[in-house]
């Protein structure tokens, strides 16, 4: 069974999307969502550099943008990816490529989201300087326990020995200097906000408004999401899970244990893919890989999927 992903914010880097401008219709796709979202897709995918992506309203539009037109590099039509696809989920603002692919919302309707999105979170963020720091290696039982003590959430609890707290930056300072016992190492992350935590619960107000009009639909391909792991198979479902989980921690190590439970046998990580890879690599061992980066990767994941596609379970069950 093969299950797609879509990776999250930190992904992006400057002039990921550059290659992908050569492959037919890729430019008027991107030009039409620029123009319904009053942002230069190309500019920021192809010339910009690290700080100006880092910015929230910046990347979310543009790794949303990416997954689309990577995933549409694979997948012809809806009922080509209902057809082929076991499951899909998306990590953080990835759940909104996975809305879009699985018919939730259309890609328009995706991108003005996620525009939205990304807007309202940076807009949260300024009001207190805040971040986010993996952590890699630990006992969950020793990590929780010391980011607590530090005031930190657990903002992304990724399995495969890696978390993500989210706090201010002198919390983030703090455990810098003191590592939870057996973490490895503290890595901050090119975000610049404590997403996934209370600092955001302003962005979860804007997006209830702006998702009161948007035509739902129920996911055609499983939908699993981040909140606990769970398969969704109202669309109504998705999209308040979309809205809440601004606030809340994304809980991809119980998305991994469904992709288990399901019988997953191939994954493939949308561009700008890699993090997800990673981390099933570690987490779900004898399951095929493979990270679409540029379309250099298309061949060989089209090989793939027709390795593992025949047990693709269909409509969400």
């Amino acid at each position: 069974m093969l299950v797609l992903v879509a990776p999250g914010q930190g992904a992006q880097t400057p002039g990921f999307l550059t290659p992908w401008l050569d492959l037919p219709g890729v430019s008027g796709r991107l030009a039409e969502w620029s123009a319904a979202i009053d942002l230069d897709l190309v500019h920021y995918g192809t010339n910009a550099d690290a700080d100006e992506i880092r910015d929230t309203a910046v990347a979310q539009p543009l790794l949303v943008a990416s997954a689309l037109i990577s995933a549409g590099q694979l997948f012809a039509t809806q009922e080509d990816f209902a057809r082929l696809v076991g499951a899909t989920a998306g990590h953080s603002v990835g759940e909104l490529a996975a809305a879009a692919l699985t018919g939730v919302l259309s890609e328009r309707s995706a991108m003005e989201l996620v525009r939205k999105r990304g807007l309202a979170m940076a807009e949260a963020a300024a009001v207190t300087e805040t971040g986010m720091s993996a952590l890699l290696g630990g006992d969950p039982e020793n990590v929780l326990p010391h980011l607590e003590k530090l005031g930190l959430t657990p903002a992304n609890v990724n399995g495969a020995g890696q978390i993500v707290a989210a706090g201010t930056a002198e919390q983030l300072a703090a455990l810098a200097e003191d590592k939870p016992e057996g973490t490895r190492k503290v890595i901050a992350l090119k975000v610049a906000g404590a997403f996934h935590t209370h600092h955001m619960a302003p962005a979860v107000a804007a997006l209830e408004a702006a998702v009161g009009e948007l035509e739902v639909r129920d996911p055609h391909t499983r939908y699993v999401s981040n909140k606990d792991g769970r398969v969704v198979t109202g669309g109504q479902d998705v999209v308040r899970r979309l809205v809440g989980q601004v606030a809340n921690p994304v809980r991809w190590d119980l998305c991994m244990e469904t992709f288990k439970e399901l019988g997953v046998t191939a994954l493939i990580e949308v561009a700008p893919g890699g993090t997800l890879v990673g981390l099933a690599k570690r987490a779900l061992p004898g399951v095929k890989t493979l990270a679409l980066k540029t379309p250099d990767d298309l061949e060989a994941a089209r090989a793939l999927i027709a390795e593992h596609a025949a047990d693709a379970a269909g409509p969400a069950e």
